[in-house]
């Protein structure tokens, strides 16, 4: 039995199950990257037709018509173009390559993320709004995610000199005792507005955790991040770098890391506080000029995410966090990004 700090735990057998239930999605899509034009036979991979990736996008609108469009074609043919597990000498069969783009779609489904941005909408407006009344469970369920990103503690700001966007954490603002769900929902809410606000051929993003004074782990949210972005977001997460590095910290990677497919834990990176300026210097756009003012550097993250007790509502009802403008100055870095590599 593990136990937390804080005194939570989860039992070997809670273990076995997550591991069962990640397993048929370990490597799924090893090194699924998004590239435009032919796929490199260098790498092993193998061509596919127009008219195959035609047949695979139909068969997805049809099966998810209002969601058909967050898997790119680009992503879609470096998937299909893989070598098949079963026989390394062939390509994956088209049903094969379905399949496995089908079970991302499902989870979406299943977790209605499409959906979780009308959400936010939602909340944002009067309680007596006739939607909020009409439906009172996804008012309840919306003010719960709005309330869980109000806190501040994760936010898209900028880019990596790859064009990767970058989610930055700041754990000492999360809530001692969460909303599991509503937190797991902000999560995935956040990842999807990465994925949309991805510059050309980049498939991917990086986050940066600001691991200051972080509240008692808690298993049961720590097991539904790591899901969501098993399930859901199979490598897109192009790194992951903490710091410092606690006794807390480290008790959640001894959790996490050997639940993790391989791929995923090895984009694990923990830093101290005294590594992470060099480590930001490598991969921020600007490098140094980058740096905030929590790992060292000069700019100031605060003056559009600063901590909840210093936000007013944005509208009628529960937002406060500047949801909008983050998505808003998100897609305005990638629009610079791309036309900088013209």
């Amino acid at each position: 039995m593990a136990t937390t700090n804080g005194g939570a735990d989860i039992s070997n057998a809670e273990v076995d199950k997550i591991k069962d239930d990640l397993k048929d999605f370990e490597d799924e899509f090893d090194d699924a990257v998004e590239e435009e034009g032919d796929i490199a036979d260098a790498q092993g991979n193998f061509g596919v037709s127009s008219d195959e990736l035609a047949v695979i996008r139909g068969e997805l609108a049809s099966d998810f018509p209002e969601d058909f469009g967050y898997l790119s074609d680009a992503y879609i043919l470096s998937v299909a173009s893989k070598p098949y597990s079963k026989d390394p000498s062939i390509r994956r069969p088209i049903q094969y390559t379905l399949e496995k783009l089908k079970n991302v779609m499902r989870w979406r489904d299943a977790e209605q993320a499409p959906y979780l941005g009308d959400l936010v909408d939602l909340a944002n407006g009067p309680p007596n709004d006739p939607a909020a009344l009409e439906d009172p469970e996804a008012y309840t369920t919306a003010t719960g995610l709005v309330k869980a990103i109000n806190n501040s503690s994760m936010y898209w700001h900028g880019l990596t000199k790859k064009g990767q966007p970058i989610l930055w954490l700041r754990v000492s603002r999360k809530p001692w005792y969460p909303d599991v769900d509503a937190e797991v929902k902000a999560l995935i809410l956040f990842a999807d507005i990465g994925v949309q606000c991805m510059p050309k051929n980049c498939t991917d993003f990086v986050v940066f955790s600001d691991s200051t004074s972080p509240p008692p782990p808690n298993p049961q949210f720590m097991i539904g991040m790591l899901t969501a972005l098993v399930k859901g977001y199979p490598d897109r997460l192009g790194g992951l770098y903490s710091a410092p590095t606690s006794t807390i910290i480290q008790w959640v990677m001894n959790l996490l890391l050997p639940l993790m497919p391989g791929r995923l834990a090895s984009k694990v990176n923990l830093k101290t506080q005294e590594e992470i300026p060099e480590c930001l210097d490598d991969i921020l756009l600007n490098g140094a000029d980058d740096i905030p003012t929590f790992f060292g550097g000069k700019v100031d993250h605060g003056q559009f995410y600063p901590e909840e007790s210093s936000l007013t509502a944005k509208g009628e009802g529960l937002l406060k966090f500047d949801y909008y403008g983050m998505k808003k100055r998100l897609q305005e870095a990638r629009d610079s990004y791309e036309q900088g590599q013209k």
